[in-house]
């Protein structure tokens, strides 16, 4: 099979070299951006496409939210089973079982351990394809929430796009406000880039614990930050150097 032309764009733009962090770091644009003010008290659903999008995008607030009397539910689209998919050391019903156990644990080092966690088992890459379905099942799950936070319809993963849209339509439909978060915008975009919405970007500030949590839970997805194994197709999902991009003193959302 061919590959779609969204999903060739992405491939392109994740082989490319990446933006070093340093350059984002000095970018002076970080203080024109407004800052978000995240809830205090009520109800906020965070979807996710893959297990980690949520820590990768949103961990350091995740921190914040828990330390407020805010109640979080976790919408995880897909059970991240095909991120190596020419492995010969995991299945993917093994990373199934695997990224479950990453997910919780890292989810307990941002302190939110207790929070509502909805696993849809949607097939990995296939998220397009189940959108109108993710909207009708999320629609009862916003009704009633405070905030919405999902992964950025602009971010060149067919996955991530697509929860997003349908994160936004069940949200307008909820009449909830809706955040998104980039991931992987980090890598193929530089400071000022025009294909990036910096009109609607917001700054959530992370203090060193928030900071710190974060760190440590990024690091609970031991099968996306290491090798499985010495072959190529067992290479780490992310690297240092993307790493890098969500371990800084802030995180963004688009509004």
């Amino acid at each position: 099979m061919s590959t779609p032309p969204a999903e060739e764009h992405f491939d392109n733009a994740i082989q490319a070299p990446g933006t070093d962090e340093r350059l984002w770091q000095a970018w002076s644009g970080w203080d024109r951006l407004p800052e978000a003010t995240l809830p205090r008290s009520g109800r906020v659903v965070v979807v996710a496409a893959h297990p980690d999008d949520e820590v990768l995008g949103f961990g350091g607030s995740l921190a914040l939210l828990a330390e407020s009397a805010v109640e979080v539910t976790l919408v995880i689209l897909t059970d991240g089973e095909g991120s190596h998919p020419h492995s010969r050391r995991v299945t993917p019903e093994e990373l199934v079982h695997i990224r479950a156990q990453e997910t919780r644990a890292a989810l307990t080092e941002l302190g939110i351990g207790h929070a509502r966690v909805a696993r849809w088992g949607i097939p990995d890459t296939q998220v397009a394809a189940h959108e109108d379905q993710i909207v009708t099942r999320l629609l009862p799950l916003v009704t009633g929430a405070d905030l919405v936070v999902a992964p950025w319809t602009g971010d060149l993963h067919g996955d991530h796009e697509a929860a997003g849209r349908a994160a936004l339509a069940a949200a307008r439909d909820a009449a909830v406000p809706c955040w998104l978060y980039p991931v992987w915008m980090w890598h193929w975009a530089q400071p000022e880039d025009p294909g990036v919405p910096w009109h609607s970007a917001s700054r959530i500030e992370l203090p060193g614990r928030a900071r710190s949590r974060k760190r440590a839970a990024i690091a609970r997805y031991v099968s996306q930050i290491r090798p499985l194994g010495p072959d190529p197709e067992d290479s780490a999902i992310l690297p240092p150097e993307e790493i890098a991009h969500h371990t800084r003193e802030r995180e963004v959302v688009f509004r």
